[in-house]
């Protein structure tokens, strides 16, 4: 059984993290975060310590340290701007650590954080849960086995709508979440560079609060791509079924689904990290040069839109 202490307790993704710990066998020992709406953690590691204050929470894991008592894990559900932080803390704490996604928010951070694994001999791994799903995996294997020179043409489209409290969060603040592509759709360009190869183009169609658009283009595929959480862009057909998610991708007009378990591959993802198959930092760089890039780009109409910007034009 491995212990584990976690940072970013009352977060939404937090739960999926202390259901993966349970389902793997082993213990959380101690959890932080400055919101005390922690109920969840009775339905999971009621024993576990709690703190509010970062400074009590990082002197009781010192503690244990020196009883020889050490973390082995720090899971990080904390917000996107503190992973960084966050992943120093857990490797100079003699753990190994599973942050979620995005890693961090610009690509230099990754090479600060590989000094710091290389110094402690402590490793970071990241949630990238699409790498897991049956049918990303049979996209990457069906792509690999076509002609070296095909590509295929897909339309990613991810609506997941948030309410007024989303832009008044620390999500709608660009300085702490970089923006939506990153804090939404991060995981998508990850799943697009596995499955489709090196990323050899990156163009911005729209990019605001609420929702961004542009093309990539990669060894094996030709991709538009809309992100938002802007309720009125899910089609009317589906909206007026009362939906508020709309989640499809198109290769070469054939669907792909993958929304069967596309929330429920934490304890996949435990499970592999524990048995030392866990995805690592460079593993994150394509994706985050992705983002970060979207983030600083000049709005162009140039290249192929999606088809949910015609409205637009």
């Amino acid at each position: 059984m491995k212990s584990f202490a976690l940072i970013g307790a009352a977060g939404y993704i937090a739960p999926r993290h202390m259901k993966a710990i349970r389902e793997t066998g082993n213990d959380l020992v101690a959890a932080f975060d400055p919101n005390d709406s922690v109920g969840i953690i009775d339905s999971h590691f009621p024993e576990a310590n709690f703190f509010t204050e970062f400074e009590r929470f990082d002197r009781h894991v010192d503690k244990l340290r020196r009883q020889e008592k050490g973390i082995d894990y720090v899971s990080i559900c904390s917000p996107n701007y503190l992973h960084d932080s966050h992943m120093r803390f857990g490797l100079r704490s003699g753990a190994d650590v599973i942050c979620e996604k995005p890693l961090v928010l610009n690509p230099w951070n990754i090479d600060g954080l590989a000094e710091i694994e290389r110094d402690t001999g402590r490793k970071i791994n990241t949630i990238l849960q699409l790498r897991l799903h049956p049918a990303i995996i049979a996209l990457r294997e069906k792509m690999q086995s076509a002609p070296a020179d095909r590509k295929v043409d897909v339309d990613l489209t991810y609506i997941t709508s948030r309410g007024k409290w989303y832009l008044q969060s620390w999500k709608g603040d660009d300085r702490k979440s970089g923006g939506i592509a990153t804090n939404i759709g991060v995981h998508f360009y990850d799943m697009l560079h596995f499955a489709f190869g090196a990323l050899q183009e990156n163009i911005v169609h729209l990019h605001d609060e609420t929702k961004a658009s542009g093309y990539l283009e990669y060894e094996r595929a030709r991709v538009r791509w809309f992100l938002s959480v802007d309720v009125n862009d899910i089609p009317e057909e589906e909206r007026s079924k009362g939906k508020r998610t709309y989640r499809a991708i198109l290769a070469d007009g054939d669907s792909i689904e993958f929304s069967d378990g596309f929330t429920d591959l934490h304890t996949r993802s435990y499970e592999e990290i524990l048995a030392g198959r866990g995805f690592g930092l460079e593993e994150n760089r394509v994706a985050i040069e992705t983002v970060a890039h979207i983030r600083s780009a000049q709005i162009t109409s140039a290249g192929e839109q999606h088809p949910f910007m015609r409205n637009r034009r």
